[in-house]
């Protein structure tokens, strides 16, 4: 346990000279929630198609779609981000150069976002149930937590491959650029995926988010049982095994490709 405590120290002891951003992130929270509560006011006469399957209640369905992809938007960007940071700050190469190994380097790295984004989707769900009447307490929480762990991990291994990237090439990943973008068009975050033309939601239908979202929603929403919930967990579970190996090749032939070159102080 001693190397997961040294990363989050050292990532507590950053955030912690900038004490005023917990704070602007604390109240954008709560900005974030009254927003989709009163644009769900405003549309909330209005028959919006493939809501009624959700009970019809905008509020509570963007609730969760945003809860959701932030949490895996910190899966993507997480590790990438950290490379970033270690590359600007120095510390990289000396990183790389203790007994640790690069998969536990580049995984603990992301143990602080980890931690502060698990701590503000509790805040979105406690703001939504506390003040907004949001209610979550019949949903089906076993299959709830399977999606989230397996959307984690499809996108914790394609923020990997983004961390790649930026190993070889120090800045601008496509990869988190692109997928990100189309998560939040394409995904079904603020709208449900069925009111999109039939040539987006086939483009929809080969991106992780989409099932990650729709199980969830399945799963808390309509506390849908397992035999509901099978359609989005398996095509998450074939991400998983896919991209997972995938991830940590790349990432393993970068660190020796810029160790080879001697760029690893660069950024």
């Amino acid at each position: 346990m001693n190397k997961p405590l040294a990363f989050l120290k050292r990532d507590l002891l950053i955030e912690a000279s900038y004490r005023f951003s917990f704070l602007i992130q604390i109240v954008s929270v709560l900005f974030s929630i009254a927003s989709y509560y009163f644009l769900a006011r405003f549309i909330g006469g209005w028959a919006v198609p493939g809501l009624d399957v959700y009970g019809g209640d905008y509020f509570t369905f963007v609730l969760v779609g945003v809860a959701l992809h932030d949490y895996l938007a910190t899966s993507l960007d997480a590790f990438s981000r950290s490379i970033r940071e270690s590359q600007l700050a120095g510390t990289l190469e000396a990183l790389m150069s203790t007994q640790t190994s690069v998969p536990t380097i580049i995984l603990l790295s992301a143990a602080y976002p980890f931690l502060w984004t698990s701590l503000t989707v509790v805040l979105y769900l406690a703001l939504g149930v506390g003040l907004f009447g949001v209610r979550l307490s019949s949903g089906n929480w076993a299959a709830a937590a399977l999606i989230l762990m397996l959307g984690v991990v499809v996108f914790s291994a394609l923020g990997i491959l983004s961390a790649s990237f930026i190993m070889v090439f120090k800045r601008g990943s496509p990869i988190a650029w692109l997928l990100g973008g189309l998560s939040w068009l394409l995904g079904g975050v603020l709208y449900p995926v069925t009111i999109l033309p039939d040539w987006l939601r086939r483009i929809s239908a080969l991106m992780p988010i989409t099932y990650a979202i729709e199980g969830m929603r399945a799963a808390l929403l309509r506390a849908a049982p397992w035999s509901e919930v099978w359609p989005s967990v398996i095509p998450l579970l074939l991400f998983a095994f896919a991209l997972l190996p995938l991830s940590l090749l790349s990432f393993q032939y970068a660190t020796r490709y810029s160790r080879i070159a001697g760029t690893l102080h660069q950024y």
